[in-house]
């Protein structure tokens, strides 16, 4: 593995283990698909079904996207936003949409991010977390069910380290291995044993062996430090991927026996499917299929993880509604699964049921994928 793409990830959030130090990387930014709301930061509303650079500057560090939002952090560790902003989800005190990159206040030391529906998560370099946007099922964490226009801190701790947003609910992992859920729980998706909701961060039983997590519509997965993989929330179309389409569980479960999945992966705004990657540089995915999402090469629907082709060299993963992309060891980025405003980034608006190479580039770092949007880093 070439050390400029483990070091992407790292920059990313995503690879590093606890305490460990971030490298410094500068790249470019890229967008394509759905624009109805300006979340490709092009300064339009056009849909593209290629990628797109995002201004001019290669000055970006991370990037995050969900429903018709974008958030990004630069490598001076400002924030930055735009897309759709009724709730404030923007973060930048007002409800106006943007469509392009608007700084999120002045300072400079945002550190890892994450948006969901209507919401945005920031953690700073001194470990707090940060939260804005809509807070209907108390999903900011912040003891209440108002909606932020602009950051607001949750608690006064400063050891959190990796945070996913779900749908109306948020998971976290701190520094010290401990799993923390807060939100909507209608379907058991905090891991509570229960169906409550809260709104403050809840500890998800009492272990310290959590190395990454993520919140998905109405389910949550997350990867221990042993490489074991645990899912709980709802399990439509058996997305849980416990061999059951029926079941839930409100408390976590282990997917499988094996102990060597990776937290190689992005953000994962799936609707009732999800895919991972393992440590062995293999892709599975399971749950809905109806838009060849699974990259298995067909429309079927899964309960068990089910391998994606039979190749070793894949690095990193991440999910949109209804597609999917990874980038290849060697930088080569491949997309599938709908692709109806082009957010495949393929040229066209076909589907494909099958991994398809978005041009012939080996450049790619992550890709990020939203609603019906796509955006990536790029050297």
């Amino acid at each position: 593995m070439s050390e400029r793409y483990v070091g992407a990830w790292e920059q990313a959030g995503l690879f590093n283990p606890l305490n460990a130090p971030t490298p410094s990387y500068t790249y470019n930014l890229y967008s394509w698909g759905y624009n109805v709301q300006g979340e490709l930061g092009l300064s339009n509303t056009t849909n593209y079904s290629s990628p797109k650079q995002v201004g001019s500057l290669s000055n970006w560090s991370k990037v995050a996207t969900a429903n018709l939002m974008t958030l990004a952090v630069k490598t001076d560790g400002t924030l930055w936003s735009w897309g759709f902003n009724q709730f404030g989800q923007l973060g930048n005190g007002n409800t106006t949409k943007y469509s392009s990159p608007i700084q999120v206040g002045a300072l400079t030391n945002w550190s890892t991010i994450a948006c969901a529906n209507a919401v945005g998560y920031g953690i700073k370099t001194d470990g707090t977390l940060w939260s804005w946007g809509s807070g209907s099922f108390g999903q900011l964490g912040l003891g209440n069910s108002t909606s932020y226009s602009s950051p607001k801190q949750v608690g006064a701790l400063t050891n959190w380290l990796k945070i996913s947003g779900g749908y109306f609910f948020a998971a976290a992992v701190k520094t010290d291995g401990t799993l923390w859920a807060w939100g909507r729980n209608n379907g058991g998706q905090l891991g509570q044993g229960n169906t409550t909701t809260y709104s403050s961060p809840k500890q998800i039983g009492a272990l310290n062996t959590w190395a990454g997590v993520k919140a998905l519509r109405q389910s949550t997965f997350g990867i221990k430090t042993d490489g074991t993989l645990w899912a709980w929330g709802a399990n439509t179309n058996g997305m849980l991927g416990l061999n059951s389409a029926t079941t839930y569980y409100s408390s976590p479960k282990q997917v499988g026996a094996l102990t060597n999945w990776s937290t190689n992966f992005s953000s994962m705004y799936a609707y009732n499917w999800v895919a991972f990657p393992k440590t062995d540089g293999t892709l599975w995915a399971w749950g809905a299929n109806n838009f060849g999402q699974l990259g298995l090469s067909n429309i079927t629907y899964y309960s068990s993880p089910k391998q994606i082709g039979a190749l070793t060299n894949w690095l990193n993963i991440s999910t949109g509604y209804t597609h999917c992309f990874a980038v290849k060891t060697n930088g080569s980025i491949w997309a599938w699964g709908g692709n109806d405003f082009g957010q495949l980034g393929t040229g066209n608006t076909t589907y494909y049921s099958s991994p398809k190479q978005i041009g012939s580039l080996t450049t790619w770092l992550i890709a990020s994928g939203g609603y019906k949007s796509s955006i990536s880093l790029k050297y």
